[in-house]
């Protein structure tokens, strides 16, 4: 267990610091200038200080989202057992060790900019012409999605033994 514990702090680490490492880019080759069309029509970088959570809600709130992601995160380390099958050599247990890391590591990296700058900085540009455009974001916030759906696949993934003891009822 202990293992698993140090695996899944250790590449927390890693993917919290690449997402420092490309915010950081993001304000010393974007901040102050014009969005730069890497897919022309679909995908690029554009410099962007949120002050809200996802979307641009809640814009202005900085301190009262930071205090909601450590309590998210207190949260989530406590209850990590029943949350990511901690424990389980399962492939649910491998998926849930993936969303665990991924989540650490977004929720760290979104609060180390909401303490640090005051804001979130976003950068990746989703976009279709000028007909319609995705609020940018990060690699903190890919983490989190990614670790969401990994938490929905096993939200609806039967372990074996339970679907076997449902039929033999």
């Amino acid at each position: 267990m202990a293992r698993r514990v140090l695996i899944t702090v250790v590449a927390a680490l890693h993917l919290v610091l690449a997402d420092a490492v490309t915010k950081e880019l993001a304000i010393g080759y974007l901040k102050g200038e014009r969005p730069v069309d890497l897919i022309p029509g679909f995908f690029g970088l554009a410099y962007v200080e949120n002050r809200g959570a996802s979307w641009g809600m809640f814009q202005g709130h900085v301190w009262p989202l930071a205090v909601f992601g450590v309590a998210a995160l207190a949260f989530l380390i406590w209850k990590r057992r029943d949350l990511f099958l901690a424990g389980d050599g399962t492939w649910r247990g491998r998926v849930g060790a993936f969303a665990e890391t991924f989540l650490y590591a977004g929720i760290v990296g979104n609060l180390i900019d909401r303490f640090c700058r005051g804001c979130v900085i976003d950068f990746v540009h989703c976009h279709w012409r000028d007909a319609w455009h995705f609020p940018c974001f990060n690699l903190a916030d890919i983490f989190i999605t990614a670790a969401a759906a990994m938490l929905v696949v096993l939200a609806f993934a039967v372990p074996k033994n339970a679907a076997k003891k449902e039929n033999d009822a």
